[in-house]
């Protein structure tokens, strides 16, 4: 019987005998096959195994940086030196927060230092002597080994720190100052309802609206003067520290607009150290006289005819009524000499201020006067003399306010008042410099952006 007779053969139809017979002879062929099998996958293996390991040895050629190598198993005495982890026994820096009432003394006691120590630590002299005045919420940092100061530093604040370092068996003390990183900013608003609410928009804190005012306080009542419609611009100077915004510096130029009138601002700083603002021609902002002496909430009486409140007829009010809270601080309108103090007859207590030989000022219905001011006394312009009252023929609490020219009553509200000093001539040529450097800054930025009250 050929081979393929033998595949095709139907063995049970042969009958049983024949059937277990053959199926023996069947399972001997299917055992030599199954050897060659083994055999030949085994050849394949071997064979794709070599072809690998020859291609990986390729690669470790080709880029050794690139392949990372288990550490061999036995590692030696040296190696298990070089791995093992070393401990961390240098000394450690210790912060501490000034408590109320606390003493460098007891600081020390707190983290276990001797009293030998702290002499030491003043011993250094100069800037040390500032660790006996110690302030709630400074932070003072120690490092110490074993009962043995190595350095302190007293943070004081932000931009400064008293650093106190071991040198032998005593320390030297050094002062270190951080600076202020300055950005000029520029802001500029329309006033829709208040300064204060148009400047805040515009990015203006509320220091620098205040600032702003008395820059133009001589020449504007913000009171009273102030319409819908007037303008600002501003650069001033921000400060920061490690990238953080944590202040503010001067206004270095302004302009206001106030009912078609523009004004300028300058600051400078003369080569003596003097500061005022100028305007952009040399003129001082400033004034001989404050326009309002008190901060007042209303104008009661305006300067002028009138019938009085309490004796019911017309006569002439020769001053202005600032209606103000009882107490309400009254400042000298400029500098001069007191030469007058004390009560007079409907004016109940007055003060009467002389200003050089032109100018004189008075003050009336004062609930006291400041402790220490006499007849004779000088006093400066911007000093408190006395307090808002209700003296004399008086209805309520208020301030009457007299501006006298030569003996001649003047409005207060409108008289032309004289400027102070200009700049010094010696310091001029800087000054116009200076000033057209800022001016041109502040035109760099166009004309005035809205901004909206929100």
């Amino acid at each position: 019987m050929d081979y393929n007779s033998f595949l095709k053969r139907d063995y049970k139809s042969l009958g049983e005998p024949l059937y277990r017979r053959s199926r023996f002879r069947w399972s001997r062929l299917h055992l030599l096959l199954l050897a060659a099998a083994t055999l030949v996958a085994g050849t394949l293996l071997t064979l794709a195994s070599r072809e690998a390991e020859a291609t990986r040895a390729q690669a470790v050629t080709a880029s050794p940086a690139r392949i990372t190598l288990p550490l061999p198993v036995n590692v030696g005495p040296e190696d298990t030196t070089a791995a093992a982890p070393v401990p961390d026994t240098a000394p450690r820096w210790q912060n501490v927060r000034v408590r109320r009432g606390d003493t460098l003394s007891a600081i020390f006691s707190r983290l276990g230092l001797p009293q030998g120590e702290l002499q030491r630590v003043l011993a250094a002299g100069g800037d040390a002597a500032g660790l006996r005045r110690l302030r709630p919420g400074q932070t003072i940092r120690v490092r110490a080994e074993a009962g043995r100061l190595l350095a302190l530093v007293h943070e004081r604040g932000p931009l400064e720190s008293l650093r106190v370092h071991r040198e032998g068996d005593g320390f030297t003390a050094r002062l270190v100052q951080r600076e202020l990183e300055r950005r000029i900013t520029y802001s500029a608003g329309t006033i829709e309802n208040s300064l204060f609410e148009s400047a805040t928009a515009a990015g203006l804190s509320q220091n620098l609206v205040m600032e702003l005012a008395g820059i133009f306080g001589w020449d504007i009542d913000f009171a009273l003067d102030i319409r819908r419609g007037d303008r600002f611009r501003v650069i001033y100077e921000e400060q920061y520290l490690d990238g953080r915004k944590v202040g503010e510096g001067p206004i270095l130029v302004a302009e206001f607009v106030n009912q078609g009138r523009r004004f300028h601002a300058v600051r400078y700083t003369d080569p003596e150290g003097r500061t005022d603002y100028y305007t952009p021609e040399g003129l001082s902002m400033r004034k001989a006289f404050l326009r309002t002496p008190v901060d007042f909430t209303r104008i009661a009486s305006r300067f002028g005819r009138r019938r009085h409140p309490i004796l019911n007829r017309m006569r002439v009010h020769k001053g202005v009524d600032y209606a103000a809270r009882r107490g309400t601080p009254v400042k000298a309108a400029g500098d001069g000499r007191v030469i007058f103090r004390g009560r007079k007859g409907g004016y109940g207590r007055t003060i009467i201020i002389q200003h050089g030989g032109r100018y004189s000022t008075l003050y009336a219905h004062l609930s006291g006067y400041r402790r220490g001011l006499r007849v004779g006394r000088r006093v400066k312009q911007g000093q408190v003399i006395g307090y808002v009252g209700s003296s004399g023929l008086a209805t309520g609490p208020h301030l009457h306010y007299e501006f006298r020219v030569n003996g001649v009553h003047r409005n207060p509200l409108t008289v032309k008042l004289p400027n102070a000093r200009p700049i010094a001539r010696r310091f001029r040529d800087d000054f116009l410099l200076h000033a057209r450097r800022l001016m041109a800054q502040l035109d760099a930025h166009g004309p005035t952006r809205v901004a909206r009250a929100p």
